[in-house]
């Protein structure tokens, strides 16, 4: 299995965000987006997950039915933590582990491993922001997903939770799992190599210019990864 993303260019409005971005990940491997606000996270996390149409391009998850379909394999965390106020953390993670097809065996561990179990009977409505983060990332260990997608997950999180996060992702990892972040916050996993997207101002410059859309800058561990762009 290996998730393939083949010369990928994403457009949001009349703005080229993404232009001709390869890369591959292996099972084991882990990927950290960084750039500043508008580069193109989210832009390509959405786009892997299938939310977004690129100009062009393509995604696949090879090694998988339906390889083309990538969003039937993998886990988005988004901004939003998904959860609804009036049903319990118990309820809420009940919902997410039947609705992904994984049984509710899982919900108790899950509820374990994210510090949530004491507080499984409060409506959700009433939690810290923190907690609400971790009742979003908790999804995550109730139906298994080879790929994760985690767009921004420390928000709201303290140094714990940020840890705890980061053990996580990285026994994922171990297991075979892969996962691609986009943080602002270093994850402290050295497993995770880095993609740095392009600035926004570059790209905006580029486009006034003529010259196209800035490419996305790639340190130094991710350069192997980039290597058909």
């Amino acid at each position: 299995m290996r998730l393939v993303i083949d010369h990928l260019s994403v457009s949001r409005g009349a703005r080229r965000v993404l232009s001709s971005l390869s890369l591959m990940q292996t099972p084991g491997e882990g990927l950290l987006l960084t750039g500043p606000n508008g580069a193109g996270k989210t832009t390509l996390l959405r786009s892997i997950a299938g939310f977004l149409t690129p100009d062009s391009g393509s995604v696949r998850l090879e090694g998988v039915d339906e390889p083309d379909d990538v969003g039937l394999h993998c886990h988005l965390i988004g901004h939003q933590n998904g959860i609804k106020p009036i049903l319990t953390v118990a309820e809420n993670l009940q919902f997410w582990a039947r609705y992904l097809g994984g049984g509710d065996g899982p919900v108790e561990a899950a509820l374990q491993r994210m510090n949530l179990a004491e507080i499984d009977d409060l409506p959700a409505g009433y939690l810290s922001a923190g907690q609400k983060r971790r009742l979003g990332l908790a999804r995550l260990l109730v139906a298994k997903r080879p790929l994760w997608l985690l767009d921004e997950p420390t928000v709201s999180l303290d140094a714990a939770s940020t840890a705890m996060l980061a053990g996580l992702v990285a026994d994922h990892m171990k297991g075979g799992g892969m996962a691609i972040a986009a943080t602002h916050i270093p994850l402290g996993i050295a497993a995770m190599r880095e993609l740095k997207l392009g600035a926004v101002a570059a790209d905006n410059r580029h486009a006034r210019e003529g010259a196209g859309p800035a490419k996305p800058e790639l340190g130094t561990d991710t350069a192997r990864d980039q290597g058909a762009a």
